[in-house]
């Protein structure tokens, strides 16, 4: 049998990994006299390899998560107020679990996006099912589907997710509608699976956003029964590195006139 015969029926057979590396495997187990055990066990090992691998890539596209700044790059210093440790905790994933919560409050511009993209990404290479995306997103979706039963694939979708990220929640006004559907996700989840939630509101000022209060108490119970609230306070980072950006540009402009 020829090798691009044996490369097909290895691809046939789901032996991806094999298959691409087949051309090094049978020089490798040349050079080193294997035997059939060693051979097998080589391409164990590459199957292992390729299929962890192109596992995460599928858990990364499906997560819609895009590119973010690692936690590596968060100024530590710069928030007025931070409980470092429980961040840590939050991105090291001891919540998962214990199906526990996540909330981040923060003003504009202190990080609570990017510390919950680094949840999600610490999730997704640990194995998790992962889905980030914002609020109003998630609700423009679930208010597009046309039937009850179009509808219900659409919430049960949501609520598989080994771990759901919702970001800004507070940055706009829900309807009735809205709520009872953010409502919905929330309780298909709770105690079930985890959530992680950005609001730059905090919970006493969420029935500003929400029809009335009991909507709002009634969600915030549920987000808040089993969950770490990390609370952020300082100025917009992003406004710092404006005027910083602002203040190098005019020194270079003085400069040059000089």
């Amino acid at each position: 049998m020829s090798e691009a015969s044996l490369h097909e029926r290895l691809r046939a057979l789901g032996l991806a990994g094999a298959a691409d590396g087949l051309d090094d495997l049978v020089s490798l187990a040349t050079k080193k006299r294997w035997g059939v055990t060693q051979i097998f066990e080589h391409v164990a090992d590459i199957e292992e390899r390729d299929r962890t691998r192109r596992g995460l890539e599928r858990r990364l596209s499906r997560s819609k998560l895009g590119r973010f700044k690692t936690i590596a790059d968060y100024d530590w210093n710069w928030p007025t107020k931070i409980d470092r440790s429980l961040v840590e905790a939050a991105v090291g994933l001891h919540f998962l679990g214990g199906a526990r919560n996540v909330v981040l409050v923060a003003p504009q511009g202190l990080g609570k996006t990017m510390i919950a993209e680094n949840i999600a990404h610490q999730a997704i290479v640990a194995g998790h099912s992962v889905l980030f995306i914002t609020a109003a997103k998630m609700l423009l979706d679930l208010g597009g589907q046309e039937t009850s039963r179009a509808l219900e694939r659409r919430l049960a979708y949501y609520a598989k997710q080994s771990l759901l990220v919702l970001d800004e929640v507070g940055y706009l006004a829900f309807d009735n509608r809205n709520a009872d559907l953010l409502f919905q996700v929330v309780s298909r989840r709770y105690e079930r699976k985890s959530l992680v939630l950005t609001t730059n509101l905090a919970f006493k000022e969420w029935s500003t956003i929400f029809p009335n209060a009991a909507c709002a108490t009634a969600l915030i119970d549920r987000v808040i029964h089993h969950a770490d609230v990390v609370n952020i306070e300082g100025k917009s980072y992003r406004l710092r590195e404006a005027e910083d950006a602002a203040a190098a540009k005019a020194t270079t402009k003085t400069k040059t006139k000089k």
